[in-house]
């Protein structure tokens, strides 16, 4: 609101310093209403004088005038309304005046009135223009500002801002509970992990035992059957609950880390060996680069184990039968370890990337629709990333595929890089815009 008012007010600015100098304003408006044969100059003049009036009323703030001897020159309706002035007989024609009625009935504090207004008598020349400045009248909170103009006017701008205040307290009153209330839920998950997982894990046991018929054969095939759907329905919510404890305790700050030097290559075996099956059922091959055999990495083994399971799991969900997965690995000059894993697949837009790193986000499209999950893998990955100072990037293109790249510091070498070779193997795969 003050800018639309500024705008207005500047718009006429030297035309109010001009009426306001010559102190011609009412009495041109005066002769206006009573003869219509003015000169052409002064009848010129008059309608400009109206023309401001009504642009002044016009403004949504209160909006006052003082010349260079603190006399009113200027307002609107609007000022003396949101000041509580006095109006017909007894209008207040100076800032001294006004200051006093404001002082009077303490709206500057406790103090004494004639110092309180001397004070600020004194510095509404000398610091103007002043930042924003706020203070109450008649239980409304009001934002004043001033600025001067030609001809030595000062023009004082007032905005009631009490509504605005209550409605900015209310929002930052709701997003404190709203943290709350989410830090709350992170901690209840991230303690309850033993309770949840232990009928789990029950569950999952007795069905192994009764389909192994280790106690005595099953009678009937379907029984047999169902054990099984009871198994695999079991492992399928043991994981999706571990997903959300693990997203839990990352948003709670409770996930501990053990670091300890790892090697690579039987970290990226056990998860390609976890994820074969299914690349094998649809004819997905998956390459990955030699020189993984030399690289061990200082970092949490069961995180670094999610965090390659979780981008390989990705890339065969969403990579075409018959295509291909390439796990690339190189150092960066400062030590650091550069892991990639790249598919030829169905690919993201710009929002779904964004989209697909939130928790329990995932892509809004006909081709990832049917694929099930919990929408936590790539934001649990990059959590357990960053919880080792890391960071993970994606590039992605719709129809063309994606490359997670995640970068992680603390890389020791376990075997000499022979001097012909140089450290770290650059990635050959395409690049995918």
């Amino acid at each position: 609101m003050l800018d639309g008012s500024w705008n207005i007010l500047l718009a006429l600015g030297g035309l109010l310093a001009a009426v306001a100098f010559a102190g011609i304003a009412l009495r041109l408006s005066a002769k206006l209403r009573r003869s219509a044969e003015l000169p052409e100059g002064e009848r010129h003049l008059a309608m400009q004088c109206a023309l401001l009036r009504n642009a002044v009323e016009s403004i949504g703030d209160g909006l006052a005038a003082f010349d260079q001897a603190g006399q009113l020159v200027l307002w609107n309706a609007r000022f003396v309304e949101l000041l509580d002035l006095p109006r017909g007989e007894r209008k207040l024609s100076s800032l001294r005046e006004i200051l006093m009625r404001q002082a009077l009935r303490g709206d500057f504090g406790a103090g004494e009135p004639a110092g309180q207004v001397q004070e600020r008598v004194d510095a509404f020349y000398r610091d103007a223009p002043m930042p924003l400045n706020r203070f109450a009248v008649a239980g409304r909170t009001l934002q004043m500002q001033r600025r001067p103009i030609l001809g030595g006017v000062v023009v004082t701008l007032y905005t009631d801002i009490t509504d605005r205040e209550a409605a900015e307290g209310k929002l930052t009153q709701a997003w404190a509970e709203a943290e709350l209330g989410n830090r709350a839920k992170s901690e209840f998950l991230a303690n309850m992990s033993h309770e949840l997982r232990t009928p789990l894990n029950a569950i999952i046991g007795f069905s192994e035992v009764i389909s192994s018929q280790i106690l005595g054969p099953i009678n009937g095939e379907k029984y047999l059957e169902y054990i099984g759907d009871i198994h695999s329905s079991g492992m399928h919510l043991l994981a999706i609950v571990n997903d959300v404890l693990d997203m839990s305790k990352i948003e709670a700050g409770k996930l501990e880390l053990r670091r300890v030097p790892v090697d690579l290559r039987p970290v990226i075996a056990e998860s390609i060996r976890m994820v074969g099956e299914r690349a094998r059922s649809r004819g997905i091959r998956v390459a990955v680069d030699k020189n993984v055999d030399d690289l061990t990495i200082v970092a949490d083994e069961r995180a670094l184990k999610q965090i390659t399971l979780n981008l390989l799991s990705n890339a065969v969900k969403f990579s075409r039968d018959k295509g291909e997965i390439a796990v690339h690995a190189r150092t960066e000059d400062d030590g650091s370890l550069v892991l990639e894993i790249e598919d030829h697949g169905i690919g993201m837009t710009p929002e779904g990337i964004e989209r697909a790193l939130q928790p329990f986000g995932q892509i809004n499209s006909t081709a990832t629709r049917t694929q099930s999950g919990t929408g936590l893998g790539l934001p649990i990955t990059k959590g357990l990333v960053e919880a080792h100072g890391g960071h993970l990037s994606i590039e992605s293109s719709v129809g063309w595929g994606t490359v997670v790249r995640v970068v992680l510091p603390y890389f020791v070498s376990t075997a000499e890089t022979p001097a012909a070779q140089p450290a770290g193997l650059v990635s050959t795969a395409r690049a995918v815009a």
